[in-house]
């Protein structure tokens, strides 16, 4: 997709008009979404890439990819993730719509 059918797209849901995406659009927006929560849960806790993937059992590296989208963690890893951020994480997936949330354990 370029940039002019991206303009466009955007131009008509904001003028409310249905918009259809095609499949890896949804998919990258998955990773984005999966990467901003793990980043917002983070800086709630205070900690720095490396000390999150210290305590998940990772590398910097790993977070770094994660959190800006680039990869999607394996079901195992991401166990691990939520554990490390003291919480659950909720992924809610719809056809073509998806969220993702973190729900903090009681202290």
């Amino acid at each position: 997709m370029n940039h002019s059918q991206w303009n466009t797209r955007r131009t008509r849901q904001l003028l409310g008009e249905a918009v259809e995406y095609d499949q890896d659009y949804v998919d990258a927006r998955l990773a984005g979404d999966l990467g901003q929560a793990i980043y917002d849960r983070r800086m709630e806790m205070g900690l720095s890439q490396a000390e999150l993937a210290e305590r998940a059992g990772m590398t910097q590296p790993q977070i770094s990819r994660i959190e800006g989208g680039d990869t999607v963690p394996t079901l195992p890893l991401l166990r691990r993730l939520a554990k490390a951020l003291n919480g659950s994480l909720n992924v809610a997936l719809e056809a073509e719509d998806s969220r993702v949330t973190f729900t903090p354990h009681a202290a």
